[in-house]
């Protein structure tokens, strides 16, 4: 097992047999063409595979591999409706150029503010639900008795927020998790990524188990989230692997980005450089963070590299800290929003593993066991986090 092809560990394999996906087989997408609750029925659109589908290590579906279809259904928003937009996922293509019928249903959009039914519908935010809708009802309220007040407040408002936008507007580069409607016989296996098993692996072992596993809260201190990912390179390796694959770095924390982290909470949009909490690694705070948004504040996949004194055969080494933050919420005690992670951090490991491998910026990867860390804890804010332990390195090119 510890030398199967590594990627292959990092994700659950669909349970099918030799050539055949069942119903309900899950495909990781990135759009490559706009749709829109604009869009108008028929409109063709094309999203590539960005995560091998796999069956034990053997790769069926490709990273690489496109996926068309067109605009089933799209309906505009209105001042007591959602808009909405139903895909139809008809054909897949390999990257050799055979293909072959697809029949797939939308099960997810990555970060997005926008909920998906269980038929594959995209229902987009009610506009009498926003924040700056909740506002202006407030200021109504408050104009039937201190007029001159709430015209004033009114103006300020005006000045600081936009009313946030309802409609369902999808550019190229929103990535999409499908799920078969339909068992898809595949009628051959692909080759694997061309990357290479990371040697020697004794050296790796020892490398990440004598690591630290836990990063800590600056304030207050507390234990917080696990590394769980090591990439081998130079500084500007790191920075060109994330930049390529579509991850952006955060600004500091201050008066104007908290103002900016305000705003896009009340506008219900993203804000791909916003700031994070500072957490330590062994005293040090992380020389690099990369996040990965899309259209809201409350969801976003980030992450923390350090710089560590080791070296792996004279190549600097960076620890990272990967999790995905599925929810925000406001704390009094530190006066300012957090986030809630998805507990299964293992999740984002994958994510970003699969990420710089699209990116074509790996050359060689390896998932080691690490006995001292545990399965089961929390990060500073109280979130759970379950984890297999093990750490995946990342040979970058």
């Amino acid at each position: 097992m510890r030398h199967s092809t590594a990627w292959a560990l990092l994700i659950l394999a669909a349970g099918a047999s030799a050539e055949t996906l069942p119903v309900d087989t899950k495909i990781e997408v990135r759009l490559q063409t706009k749709v829109a609750s604009a869009s108008k029925a028929g409109d063709k659109f094309e999203a590539v595979v960005i995560a091998p589908v796999l069956i034990g290590d053997r790769t069926l579906i490709p990273a690489g591999s496109l996926i068309t279809g067109a605009v089933k259904a799209a309906k505009a928003s209105t001042a007591d409706a959602r808009a909405e937009l139903d895909l139809d996922f008809t054909e897949l293509a390999w990257p050799a150029g055979a293909k072959q019928p697809l029949s797939a249903k939308v099960v997810g959009v990555d970060n997005a503010r926008e909920s998906v039914d269980a038929d594959g519908h995209i229902l987009g935010i009610l506009d009498s639900e926003t924040l700056t809708s909740q506002m202006d009802r407030g200021l109504e309220k408050l104009g039937t008795k201190f007029s001159g007040f709430a015209d004033l407040l009114s103006i300020v408002k005006g000045a600081v927020l936009k009313k946030a936008d309802s409609e369902i507007t999808y550019e190229a580069g929103a990535e999409m998790q499908l799920a078969l409607t339909k068992a898809l016989e595949v009628t051959r296996e692909q080759p694997p990524p061309k990357v290479k098993l990371i040697e020697p692996r004794a050296d790796l072992e020892a490398l990440a188990s004598a690591l630290p596993f836990q990063t800590t809260a600056a304030k207050p201190p507390r234990p917080s989230d696990l590394t769980n990912l090591l990439y081998i390179g130079t500084r500007d390796q790191v920075v060109a692997a994330f930049t390529a694959a579509g991850w952006s770095p955060a600004e500091k924390v201050n008066s104007l980005t908290g103002l900016e982290t305000f705003r896009a909470v009340a506008e219900q949009r993203g804000y791909k450089e916003a700031p994070m909490s500072t957490l330590l690694l062994e005293g040090e705070p992380p020389e690099m963070v990369f996040q990965k948004q899309f259209n809201t504040f409350a969801q976003r996949h980030h992450l923390r590299i350090f710089k560590r004194p080791e070296r792996f055969e004279g190549r600097e080494v960076w620890a990272c800290a990967a999790t995905h933050d599925i929810g925000i919420d406001f704390s009094p005690e530190n006066r300012t929003f957090i986030h809630k992670i998805d507990s299964h951090i293992d999740r984002e490991r994958a994510k970003v593993v699969f990420d710089l491998m699209f990116a074509e910026k790996v050359e060689g990867i390896a998932l080691v066991e690490r006995p001292r860390v545990p399965t089961s804890s929390a990060n500073a804010t109280g979130d759970k986090i379950e984890t297999d332990g093990r750490m995946a390195i990342l040979l970058l090119q």
